[in-house]
């Protein structure tokens, strides 16, 4: 099946959708550490990269009509810093915002579905108004906006014919959800934002995959099977009591992995460096500290959400808590088994640029079970 990958970043969103049977007619990024990323593992043969049809460009300036007709998807996450929880919150009126060049997209492609993702920020009270602006374009995405029409005319625009038009012409049936990476077999804790729509004239349902992994379940193997531990070899003496009782897993979920499940097996990139320096982008760096509220990760719990940004990482998100209270930060690749990036998948670039490349990914598994989910629900249409 046809798509179109938007905002690629490094990678992640793409890849889960190529490996869930989406074939890029086309791969639009502008940051160019994030291409040279790119382009680094095509030379390298990886795929599914190798062939991605990879534009190094302003997205606002790509011109669709050079693209086959019949594109099954639109897939891509919009720069989210407007919507940051750990950015400046400006939203609609940051110029980094590039919603508008999705709808623009999904109304030039007409493809048969979107599937655009965002952080967790953009459902806060604060941008509820420019969620739902977002949600009625993408429904709607030829009601443009006229002239200089303020966005919010636009929206109540938006609202009045979504109550009481009788919708003709290109239109999508939209579903939105919160999802939780963890929940899906990702070793981190990542919510994000989900915008699935499909053509009306398909007129399908479909609903977001059900979650396959659950805190419960890994409560339940570490403090009441204890197969978590025995599975990782730790002696009984360094496995830490349960707090409270612990309910059997009865939902038949498996347990949500953790850091020591994501990292393992590698070297220790601080105590082993000669055997580390064999792994791709496994390099130690120096200078992480603990101190209240900058903790790190737990090695026995999902990493927390890996982050991006231009003024620090305040919560000790990119650093590794060990049991003993020792921390140090995660190495790239470290990072990117925390995003299920595949581990001949290699990253361009210094920590800093890779660490923000990675903490602005979608996670590879994550986007490949929905990305699934829809294909699945487009095949199932084609009879």
């Amino acid at each position: 099946m046809r798509s179109v990958e938007l905002f690629a970043g490094a990678g992640g969103l793409g890849i889960g959708s190529s490996r869930a049977g989406f074939r890029p007619e086309a791969v639009v990024e502008w940051d160019r550490y994030c291409c040279d990323t790119i382009r680094e593992n095509q030379s390298r043969d990886m795929q599914p990269v190798a062939h991605w049809p990879l534009t190094q460009g302003d997205v606002r300036q790509f011109d669709y009509s050079t693209l086959p007709d019949g594109i099954d998807l639109v897939s891509g996450g919009p720069p989210c810093q407007p919507f940051s929880l750990g950015g400046k919150h400006r939203g609609r009126d940051d110029h980094r915002d590039m919603f508008p060049e999705a709808v623009r997209a999904v109304r030039e492609l007409r493809p048969r579905a979107f599937l655009i993702e965002n952080v967790k920020g953009l459902t806060r009270a604060t941008f509820a108004s420019y969620l739902e602006y977002v949600r009625l374009q993408l429904t709607y995405p030829e009601l443009t906006a006229k002239g200089d029409e303020d966005w919010t005319d636009h929206l109540v625009r938006l609202e009045r014919y979504h109550l009481h038009g009788k919708p003709d012409g290109l239109h999508y049936r939209l579903v939105l959800r919160l999802l939780n990476a963890a929940d899906f077999g990702v070793p981190q804790r990542r919510e994000r934002v989900f915008l699935v729509g499909f053509r009306s004239d398909l007129e399908m349902e479909w609903s977001f995959p059900k979650p396959t992994h659950s805190r419960t379940a890994l409560a339940d193997a570490q403090f009441r099977t204890g197969d978590y531990w025995d599975r990782h070899r730790v002696a009984r003496k360094h496995r830490p009591a349960a707090h409270a009782r612990i309910r059997e897993n009865e939902d038949g979920l498996l347990p949500w992995l953790t850091v020591r499940d994501a990292i393992s097996d590698l070297p220790d990139p601080e105590s082993h460096p000669r055997l580390a320096a064999a792994v791709h982008n496994h390099r130690f760096q120096g200078g992480a500290r603990s101190y209240p509220g900058h903790t790190g990760s737990p090695l026995d719990e999902p990493a927390k959400t890996l982050k991006a940004g231009d003024h620090g990482v305040p919560g000790g998100e990119n650093m590794l808590r060990r049991p003993d209270g020792s921390v140090r930060y995660f190495s790239v690749r470290e990072s990117a088994r925390l995003q299920t990036f595949p581990d001949d998948f290699v990253f361009h670039g210094t920590w800093t640029e890779t660490m923000r490349q990675l903490g602005n990914a979608v996670p590879v598994r994550l986007a490949e079970t929905v990305a699934g989910s829809i294909r699945h629900q487009l095949e199932t249409a084609d009879g």
